[in-house]
């Protein structure tokens, strides 16, 4: 019997492990620290590969049904890329108050945003979609972005 609760017992560890699934630091609008589940995913940017960890929420489960996605992102604004897509998706909006080199966010409900500068935000709503980490300047002009599981 404590054979078989054993074996039961580390099966289980390992199908808990066995998930992309890892916690990850957030800071909200108030400047708390929270714990969020994250997975990752694949993204490539003008063929360079990356990792993009994403966060735990309606909009990210939209974005990975619609996986894989191949896209041309518009720059904007010096310190961003961006697209509108076809669907709309869920949103939770707050407004950060500072802007991350690699977060990728949704603005509105159906604009695609990966920040390649960090800056301080100015007052915009963005939905949270996860951090590309170390992501490179992206420079001017449009990228082509692949993004897969």
């Amino acid at each position: 019997m404590k054979k078989k609760l054993f074996i039961i017992i580390l099966l289980a560890l390992a199908l808990l492990g066995c998930g992309k699934k890892e916690e990850t630091k957030t800071t909200d609008n108030k400047g708390e620290t929270n714990m969020i589940e994250t997975s990752s995913i694949k993204i490539t940017i003008n063929n360079k590969e990356y990792t993009l960890n994403l966060l735990d929420n309606p909009t990210v489960n939209k974005l990975k049904e619609m996986l894989p996605l191949e896209m041309d992102m518009e720059e904007l604004n010096g310190n961003e890329k961006y697209i509108f897509m076809s669907n709309t998706f869920p949103t939770n909006e707050t407004i950060p108050k500072r802007i991350e080199k690699g977060d990728v966010m949704l603005y509105g409900n159906n604009c695609l945003v990966i920040f390649y500068k960090s800056f301080d935000s100015k007052g915009y709503s963005y939905t949270k979609i996860g951090h590309i980490d170390n992501l490179e300047d992206l420079g001017k002009g449009s990228v082509k972005v692949i993004i897969t599981e």
